[in-house]
Formats: structure tokens, sequence, C-alpha cells
């Protein structure tokens, strides 16, 4: 069940040092309710109660344990501590202002016997060292440490028990209830008002009364000016009325500008769905046409891979007519060099041969004639056959050797070309080895033979303070990788990257610029603009999380967040995976499903798999980020002495076709040279013809060859599109991440200032109610709290002045009203009688009340006038039972009886807390298990006072209740001087 429990007077804590025999005792925390000290004799029990008698001003003798305080200090110390803390809550706290929710009293004892106090507030300051001040609080708080009711030490319950005197049990009662403290005020003032009487009616009577009369008229005019402090009073009232529904109203208008952003934000989420779902389209329609080339691609593949092998066969077929073409071409400027004197000389001999055969066949020579003209004839034909087939065979030499001049040249010419390319790739295998060899004092050299000059540089200008922010880089040196084996991949994915720097701004990267002048002439290192920031981007939304293989981002050791930033926003490094096997990387990446947010991945070699296509790298070793600098050293030395001889065996191959060539060319000049001594054209090789017939057939193949291409084109450019397409596809994809990310920003701001929201409401709810306590009806109120806060402060501060002035209200209130004292005097004493019957007959019902439960019958009788209680107990239900004196009762009976005129006095009395010290040690299990559930039941009914019982018993019978906390104390170790000190609850 839910409870209030008691803001003020109560117990919070205590703590011994010094104390009795206790050099150390505490702190104790005390609960709101119930609390039992337990333990044995000696552990210090008795010392907590005596303690908290002497810290809150009793005397010694109160205490039962000693007739001085100096007894109190433990042997051959020079004093004792006691520190208590008073719980200072609510309406009723005392001076809240200054001490706040918690008044901590420390009690200083010394050897001697002297007591001084410190008064601190919550926070340790000392307010008051002044013993009337702790008076003061207690008469605040009610607490009577001297009363029984408050604190019932042992001796006084032993007194009790053992009391014969029914004027002592009288006493017991009367002090218990304060009317001992009444009677004694009452007698205190009878005897001043008889000293009065008696000053008035002596021979000063006159003077003394004018005295009284002028007094008297001095404080009714006090008292008339009262009401203008009940004026300020109620003004202040009403200022406190306004004040609190004025902190209400503030904070409903503190609600409003939260609604507003509220709605404007939800507003404008709108937005946000509009730009994403017109990104959602915009990826819909590429994908689309993605799908539509892609489908293009692979009908042409097909068409490229049908005419493959005849596209081959065409290209060998139009390299041998071009060789055909050649030899005609070079067959024709041989034979139009035979125009001139050659071609006449021939065309000459030709007609005289001719002439003479028509002589010969006409002739009508004789026989022997004819027949020698036949044998010329003969003859004739001989030698133009010789030459003829001399000239085939000469033409047959020049075609050859030109053949191998033109296939030499060609060669050569490819030989010079590749031999460059070996040189360039010695030069840069060169530098890359210097630049490793030179890296074994400097890492950075690998960077660059110019890096560490140009970084040189940028510390100096950073030094003269010529950058904002220092430049980063180059990026590759920033960063260190936990797996050598991927630092191929790293390589290859990074790129230029490695060498890249960042700058905070622009300003920054014209003077990077300028200095990067100085040492790169050609190829400048990348600089990529980006302000710094000292968080790390948050990319768990959009980052790759395989179960098996790591993106780049978690490869790599990045110390600074500029980095790893730079190189989230240039190369998105979380969402590439590094796979080392291919098999692994195809599997992985173009099984149809890729992983989440994966938009690539590299294998261990630097290929790289996209979810569509696969390129291969041309890199075989790290640059850069490989960890064995002599193993690189050694494959660098190795690669570039096989690039060298490589080179050497190139250039002797070369120097062996240029010596092919020149004995072919005077091979061929020396064919020419014959040649020109045959005084005959060929009569079966037609040069023009062939060339007619060789490009004929050249022309066909081109045409196949060009439809071939063609298709060839028409894949590279589907190809481009695609890949256009792919670009687009990614960048519309990162506006609809970039729009769905903001979103979420978005909503989650809403989110925020929603809670924010609920926590204003529920703060104005409570402001609400505690304005409600203060002024039940909700007031218009225009002005601001902190306005009425000053003009409450002031009236305050008017009127403790006011009353500084005039004097106490109460004390001037009953100094008028005294004016019929005669009246007061004589009535007073007939209410002290009213007053204490009244209270006799409470205490006889609540005693017969807690006697019944056990069956007990008892009666207490009370004369005033003799000043006696006598009580008498029953255990048994007989009806013929005589009820008997408690002297004649057990010890357990007793105390149980004890136990019941306490509970009846609880009962009829008020204090913050009450204590019992071993109130059932003489009591049998039933009495004590009886007894026990009396004062919880009545513990349980006064929630909103504390109840300290110290027993030596162990209370594990005691229900679990989380009213209920139980100190226990360890048994003393008589070889030690410092008790220890558990707590359970």
């Amino acid at each position: 069940s839910t409870y209030k429990p008691n803001k003020v007077g109560i117990i919070e804590k205590i703590s011994l040092k010094n104390f009795m025999c206790h050099a150390l005792l505490g702190p104790f925390a005390f609960g709101d309710n119930v609390n039992f000290v337990v333990g044995n004799n000696g552990s210090g029990k008795s010392a907590v109660l005596t303690a908290l008698i002497v810290a809150l001003g009793g005397k010694a003798q109160a205490t039962n344990r000693g007739s001085s305080l100096k007894g109190f200090v433990k042997e051959g110390e020079s004093s004792a501590d006691v520190s208590i803390a008073l719980r200072n809550r609510g309406e009723d706290a005392f001076k809240p202002e200054v001490y706040g929710q918690t008044i901590t009293v420390d009690v200083r004892i010394s050897s001697e016997g002297l007591r001084t106090y410190k008064l601190k507030s919550r926070n340790g300051q000392i307010v008051s060292t002044k013993k009337e001040e702790l008076v003061a609080i207690l008469d605040h708080f009610n607490i009577q440490v001297d009363n029984p009711v408050s604190i019932l030490t042992q001796e006084m319950s032993k007194h009790f028990l053992h009391s014969k005197s029914e004027e002592d049990k009288y006493k017991f009662f009367m002090k218990a209830t304060q009317l001992e403290q009444m009677k004694e005020d009452y007698k205190h003032i009878m005897k001043t008002r008889t000293y009065t009487k008696t000053a008035v009616e002596g021979h000063e009577e006159a003077r003394l009364l004018d005295e009284l009369k002028r007094k008297y008229q001095e404080k009714e005019e006090r008292y008339k000016s009262l009401s203008s402090i009940d004026t300020m009073n109620k003004k202040l009232e009403d200022l406190q009325h306004h004040m609190a529904w004025a902190l209400v109203t503030e904070l409903e208008n503190e609600m409003k500008p939260v609604k507003d952003n509220i709605e404007n934000d939800e507003k404008f989420t709108v937005k946000f769905d509009q730009k994403i779902e017109e990104w959602k389209a915009k990826v819909e329609e590429i994908e689309l046409r993605y799908k539509q080339n892609q489908e293009r691609l692979d009908q042409v593949s097909v068409q490229v891979d049908q005419l493959q092998p005849q596209c081959a066969q065409i290209k060998s077929q139009v390299q041998e007519r071009r060789n055909d073409v050649k030899k005609a071409e070079v067959r024709l400027t041989c034979l139009r060099c035979f125009t001139s004197h050659e071609l006449l000389d021939l065309e000459k001999d030709k007609e005289q041969l001719t002439k003479r055969i028509d002589e010969l066949k006409f002739s009508q020579a004789t026989a022997a004639d004819s027949q020698k003209r036949m044998e010329k004839l003969r003859q004739l034909q001989g030698q133009l056959d010789a030459k003829t087939f001399t000239d085939s065979t000469l033409g047959q030499q020049i075609d050859q050797f030109q053949t191998a001049v033109a296939t030499s040249k060609d060669e050569l010419d490819k030989m010079r070309r590749e031999e460059q390319d070996i040189q360039h790739s010695v030069s840069s295998k060169e530098r890359n080895l210097r630049a490793m060899e030179n890296s074994r004092n400097s890492h950075i050299r690998r960077f660059g033979e110019n890096m560490p000059a140009l970084l040189a540089a940028v510390d100096d200008a950073h030094h003269r303070r010529q950058f904002r922010r220092k430049p980063l880089g180059p990026l590759g040196f920033c960063i260190c990788l936990k797996d050598p084996e991927l630092a191929v991949a790293v390589e290859s994915c990074l790129k230029s990257l490695m060498l890249a720097f960042c700058c905070d701004n622009h300003r920054d990267e014209a003077l990077l610029q300028s200095l990067m002048s100085r040492y790169f002439k050609d190829k400048r290192p990348q600089i990529i603009v980006s302000e710094f920031t000292d968080k790390r981007y948050n990319v768990e939304e959009r980052a790759v999380h395989h179960p098996e293989f790591p993106t780049v981002l978690q490869v790599l050791e990045i110390d600074d967040p500029v980095v790893s930033n730079c190189l989230i926003d240039m190369r998105g490094i979380e969402t590439i995976l590094l796979i080392k096997g291919k098999k692994e990387a195809r599997r992985v990446m173009q099984s149809g499903h890729p992983p989440q947010n994966c938009r690539e991945a590299f294998t261990k070699e630097g290929d790289q798999v996209y979810a569509n296509r696969y390129y291969s790298s041309d890199v075989q070793r790290a640059l850069y980020l490989s960890g064995d600098l002599e193993e690189e050293i050694r494959h660098l030395r190795v690669a570039l002495e096989n690039q060298q001889a490589h080179m050497h065996r190139y250039k002797q191959h070369i120097q062996e076709v240029e010596a092919d060539i020149r004995n072919n060319s005077a091979l061929l000049k020396t064919a020419y040279d014959n040649r020109k001594n045959v005084k005959v054209l060929p009569t079966d090789h037609c040069p023009f013809s062939q060339i007619q017939l060789f490009g004929r057939r050249f022309w066909n193949a081109q045409l196949n060859i060009s439809t071939f291409t063609s298709l060839c084109v028409c894949a590279c450019v589907v190809q481009e599109e695609l890949s256009k397409n792919d670009q687009e596809l990614e960048k519309c994809k990162h506006h609809r991440k970039h729009f769905e990310d903001k979103r979420k920003v978005h909503l989650s701001k809403i989110q925020e200032l929603k809670h924010s929201l609920q926590q204003k409401e529920k703060e104005v709810k409570s402001a609400i109610v505690k304005a409600t306590q203060i002024c039940p009806e909700r007031l218009e109120v225009k002005r601001t709290a902190k306005s009425l806060d000053s003009e409450i402060s002031r009236l305050k501060g008017k009127i403790s002045a006011h009353q500084e002035q005039q004097g106490d209200r109460d004390v001037i209130i009953r100094y008028v009203l005294l004016g019929n004292s005669q009246e007061t005097a004589c009535g007073a004493q007939p209410f002290c009688l009213f007053f204490c019957r009244y209270l006799s007959v409470r205490c006889k019902y609540y005693f017969n009340a807690t006697l019944s439960q056990r069956g007990y019958k008892g009666r207490m009788t009370f004369d005033h006038g003799r000043e006696a209680l006598s009580i008498s107990v029953q255990p048994g239900e007989k009806e013929e039972a005589v009820l008997n004196d408690m002297r004649s009762l057990s010890g357990g009976e007793r105390s149980f009886s004890t136990v019941c005129f306490v509970l009846s006095l609880w009962a009829i009395s008020d204090a913050p807390f009450r204590c019992l010290d071993e109130f059932d040690v003489f009591m049998d299990m039933v009495n004590r298990r009886l007894s026990m559930d009396m004062m919880l039941k009545l513990a349980s009914s006064q929630r909103y006072r504390q109840f300290i019982f110290l027993t030596p018993q162990s209370m594990s019978s005691i229900p679990e209740n989380n009213l209920i906390r139980i100190l226990r104390l360890n048994d003393p170790d008589r070889t030690q001087t410092t008790l220890s000190f558990g707590q359970t609850q």
C-alpha cells in the first residue's frame, strides 16, 4: 500500500566515534517506519541510544549510563564525536532555505565533559554552533529526548518493571504525557503572578502600575499595528497563489513553440516523402533501361561470338591479300622502271625479231637458207624463253625479298614500340626500387622521392601559421592494414587516393597546390577539400555487415577521423567487401542476391567484382601497404633484373632483324640489277590484273570485317550505355539514400520534440497539481514568475523587518490577552485537571485493548489528588480470577504488561520517533511474538512516525516488508577497537 512518509523530525543517519567503549560505529541509515537494531551484548546497541540522547541535548543522568558527559569519552581519547542527520522536508520544515532537506547535528564531547555543537545544512555548511538553535529545532519538531515515550532506555524500563511505588508510576505517566511539564509551567505562572501582585500592592504600587500600564499600552499599540502585518501576509499569500499559477503559465507557454515546431516538421516530412518517391521512380526507370540495354548487349554478344571465328579467318585472309597487293605494287613499280630506254630496246628487239621471222616466213630462199633461218628462229625462241624464265625467277626473288624486308620492318617497328614500353617499365621499377630502398629509413619515401620534401614544406608553412588547419596526407601514409594479405586489394580499391591530401578549406588547398608545384612538375597528388571534424561518421545503417568477409573500413586502422571520413565520402569504403578468393567473390556478388548495401568487392589479387561484371587487375605487388619491406625490395629487384634481361634480349633481336633487313635489301638490289639485264618482258605475268583481283578480294574481306567491327562498336556503345546507366543508378540510389537518411534524422528530431513535449506536459501537470494545492482555483496571471518572486522576496523582507521592530506576534497577542489575567489564572487549574482526566481515560482504554489481545485483563486506577497510579493485571480469563498487582507477575508477563502500557502511552502522545531498548529481554517466545505483532501493527497504522527497537534477538521471524529495516551489529571482537557493521533490509 502507498503511504506518505514523515517529512520532518525523523532520524536519517547516526554515526559515533570514540564514544563509550567503541572507536567507531556507523554510519547507520534508518528507514522511515520500523527499524530493528539487532546485536548481542557489547555490540553497541545501547551506545547508539545513549548517543542519540546526549547529542540532542539530553543530560548524562537521563541516559542511566553515567553521571557526567566525560564518562562517554573512550578511555585514552581526547574527545568523542556524534553525528545525527534529521529530516527537514515539506511544509513543516525548519528554515528550509538555510538548512535544506537535512539538518546535521554534530556534537563533540571533550574529556573534560564539555559539549560543543555544530548545526550543518545539507551541503555541509555550518549554520550555527549555539545550543539555543538546537533547542529551537527540537521544539519545532516536538522532539523530547528526556520523555520516556520518545526514548525508553533499558534502565528506565527496568525501573518501571520493578517499581513498587504507585507515585513513581504516576510520575512516569505525567512525564510521558507532558502533563508534568504543563504542571510545572502552571506553577511557574502562578508564582510569577503572586510575586507581581505583591509588588503592585507594596510601597511602589503606583510606579509599578504606571510602568505596567505603559508597557501594556505599547503592546496594545503593537497589537493594533499587527493588522498591517496581517494585510501584508494576506498580500503575500495572494502573491504566492499568483506565483504558483504563473509557473504553470510559463511552462504552458514553453510548450507552444515545441508544438509549432512539431507541426512544421510534420508538414516538412511530406516533402521528404515526395523526394524519396521521386528518386525511387528514377531508380526504377534507370533499372528498366539498364535491363533493356543488358538484353541488347546479350543479343550483340551472341552475334559477336558467332562471327568471331569467321572474323579471325577473314582477318587472316585480309592480311594475306594485303601482302599480295603490296607484292603486286612492288612488281608494278619495278616494271614501271623499264619505261624509257629499256622498254624501247625490248620493243626494238621484238620488232627486229618479228621482222626477221616474217622475212624468213615469206622468203623464197633456198632450202638451205630456210633451214638456217629455222635454226636461227629456234635459237631466238630459246633465248626468248630463257630470258622469260630468268625474268620470272628474278621476279619471284624480288617478291620474296620485298616481303621479307616489309615483314622485318613491321616487326622492327613493333619491337621498337615494345622496347619503349619495356624501357618505361624498367624506369618505373627502378624508381620504385629506389623509393623502397630509401624507405628503409623513412616509410614516407614509398609515396615518392619528393614526398618528404613536400611534407617538410607543409610542416614549415604550418609552423608559420599559413594554414588554418594543417593538411593531412598522403592518405595511404595515414592508414594501417590489419591483414597484410589484403594490401593489393586495398591499393586497387583506393588507387590514386593513396597519394591524396585532405584540406579543411579552399584557402589551404590553394596554398598546398602552390607547394606541390615546386616538387611535382607533371602529375600532382589529388587534393580533397572537406571541413575537418573530430567525430567519425556513423555508418552503421548504410555499411555492409557480412558474417564472413570484412569491409575495407573494417580492415583498416585509422587514427584520425578526418581520414576515415574522407575515404568514406570519396570511395564509400564501408560498402566495399574484401573477399580473398575469386570463386567466393563471384559466389557472393554474382549469385543474384549481393549483400545488403554492398556496391562492389575486391579479391586478394585486386580484381574488382560487381553484381553483373568482373574486372581483372594488372597490379601484382603492393607498393605502399606491404608489411615486409625487404621481401618487397627482393621481389622488385628480381622483377627489374628479369625485365632488364628481357630488354637485353629485345635489343639483340632488334639487331638481328636490322641485319636481316640489310641482307634482304642487298639481295633485293642484286635481283633488281640482274633483272635489268633481262631484255624481255614477262609474258605470263600481269601485275595490273593481279592488283585488281587482290583489291576486289581485299575489299570483300574488309567489308566483312566492317560488319563485324560495326557489331563490336555496337556492343561497346551498349556497354558504355550500361556503364552510364550503372553510374546514374548509383547516383539515384545515393540521392534516395541521402533523402531517406535525412528523413530518418528528421523523424528522430520529431520524436525528440514529442518526447520533450511529453516531459513538459508532465511538468505542467505536476505544476498544476502543486498550484492547485496552493490555490485550488486557477488564476489568470499576466505578470512573470520572476517579477512575482522578486515582489514576494521584498514583501517577506518587509514583514520580517516589521516583526523585528514590533516583536513576536504571538507574544504580543498573549500579552494583550493577559489583560484578564485574574480570570485566566483562576480557570487554568481546572483546565489542567480536565486534561489529566481526559488523557487518563484514553490511556485506560488503550491499555485494556492491548492486554485483551493476549487474553489478559487489567485495570488502571488514577488518583490525581494523591498523584498515584496503580496497575493490576490478571493473565487468566476466568470470571473468578482476581486482578493482581504487577509485582506478582512473572518476568515475561511483567514485560508484556509494560509493553502494553508503553503502547497505550504512544497512542495518546505525539513525537516524530519512538525508541525502545531491549523491551523483550524478559519475555517468553509467546509474549515476545505477541508484543512484536502489536508494535508492528501500531507502527503500520502510524506510518508517518519512526520506530526504533533495540533487541538482542535475531528477528529472523519478522515478515518481509519494505517498511521494515533490520540493522544487524556484529559481535564485538575483544581484540579490536573498531566494530564492523552489517546491514540488511
